[in-house]
């Protein structure tokens, strides 16, 4: 939810920036269509918080998920409608309540992981040791661009 975006610095490539866009947002859809029908994009990733994070306050699940309050209040109740979540009492404060994964939603995470992981495993297994290698050290840049991200 940034209000005014950083400008791209000037020391790196526009074509990098652009090309690295657009392949992590193509991948990222093709990914989320391995995924159940039944609940849409935003559901998943606040389940996938919740299921990373432990019990959260529907602010904090909020935060996590960079969303308004109100849009993760709809998210969640969809979310419990469906029995993919469940709320209780927070233990330090009995006025402000948790969101915690039920049984069936985390049934439904193992299943998406699962097909998610058949897929990209799928695609990545048309790939040579060179590019294999390439991956490996361009997966742990991106997990080091996400940290310095989640720090801010």
């Amino acid at each position: 939810m940034l209000s005014n975006p950083p400008a791209p610095s000037a020391h790196v490539d526009r074509e990098l920036v652009v090309q690295l866009r657009l392949a992590v947002m193509r991948l990222a859809r093709r990914l989320r269509q391995q995924t159940e029908g039944e609940i849409t994009a935003s559901q998943l990733s606040a389940l996938f918080s919740v299921s990373r994070l432990g019990p959260l306050t529907l602010g904090a699940l909020a935060a996590v998920e960079r969303v308004r309050p109100p849009t993760m209040t709809r998210i969640v109740g969809h979310l419990e409608a469906a029995g993919l979540l469940v709320r209780r009492p927070a233990p330090a404060d009995r006025r402000s309540t948790e969101v915690e994964l039920s049984p069936s939603g985390r049934e439904l995470l193992d299943r998406s992981r699962t097909r998610t992981d058949a897929y990209l495993a799928e695609r990545l297994a048309t790939l040579g040791p060179a590019e294999l290698a390439v991956l490996w050290r361009a997966a742990a840049v991106l997990e080091r661009l996400l940290e310095a991200d989640e720090r801010r």
